[in-house]
């Protein structure tokens, strides 16, 4: 199972006002654990980012500048997230403005959801947590993950944080992933760097010895006489079970 944890960063919040991305990070994740892989791009959105925004992500406009436009980067993008299940924090968001993205490049691509599909972890976390705060901050808090390196938002390391919050919502693996990666990515986001430790120990088993049995059985048989012992109805006990 392949599925690819997504986050963006904007130059403002309506994408109705012709606001555009700016940034996408993926991490891959296959089988529940992560990859390596993952994809990461600034764009130039040739316009200008509100400073709303700006306080959010940080990213200005002089930075973007030499960025290359999503026109450009659009195929290698769509390329790594093909056939994947994307998971998001708040879809609808992203998704929105993928699609917009996609849609100025007129027929070249159809909507992200042709091509892939979408868990919303917003969504799911308020069906897990009725009544309680769901951002990613939040989240990571409740999970015991570490998101202190995360003082402003970045697309890269806010998939990675999601990641783990995923895994951990779902099956509780986040202790999978070392707390130096996030320090990492905080500082380069051109890396993802994938500690995955796993640890095997010989499970001991206690069989019970021939008096502990006996006496068990003596046990039961005093049961009986006060009433029905269902345990006596069932299969004589074994020494090697």
């Amino acid at each position: 199972m392949r599925q690819v944890i997504l986050d963006t960063e904007t130059t403002g919040l309506h994408v109705a006002e012709g606001h555009r991305i700016i940034e996408i990070g993926c991490v891959e994740l296959v089988n529940r654990k992560l990859t390596g892989k993952h994809y990461h791009q600034y764009m130039n959105p040739q316009r200008e980012i509100d400073q709303g925004a700006l306080a959010v992500h940080g990213i200005t406009n002089e930075f973007l500048q030499d960025k290359p436009t999503f026109h450009v980067i659009a195929h290698q993008f769509m390329e790594f997230v093909d056939g994947a299940e994307l998971i998001i924090h708040n879809a609808s968001f992203d998704i929105g403005f993928i699609n917009a993205e996609l849609a100025l490049l007129k027929k070249s691509w159809r909507p992200i959801t042709d091509y892939c599909h979408v868990v919303d972890t917003l969504l799911l976390a308020r069906q897990m947590h009725v009544g309680q705060r769901n951002s990613l901050d939040a989240l990571c808090k409740r999970y015991s993950i570490d998101n202190s390196q995360r003082e402003l938002h970045g697309a890269l390391l806010d998939a990675h944080l999601l990641a783990r919050v995923y895994l951990a919502m779902t099956g509780g693996q986040a202790t999978l992933f070392g707390e130096t990666e996030t320090a990492e990515i905080a500082t380069q986001q051109q890396t993802v760097d994938t500690v995955l430790t796993t640890h095997t120990h010989d499970l001991c088993v206690l069989k019970a010895t021939e008096d502990e049995i006996k006496s068990h059985l003596e046990h039961l048989e005093k049961m009986q006489t006060k009433g029905k012992c269902l345990w006596l109805e069932k299969q004589p006990i074994d020494s090697e079970a």
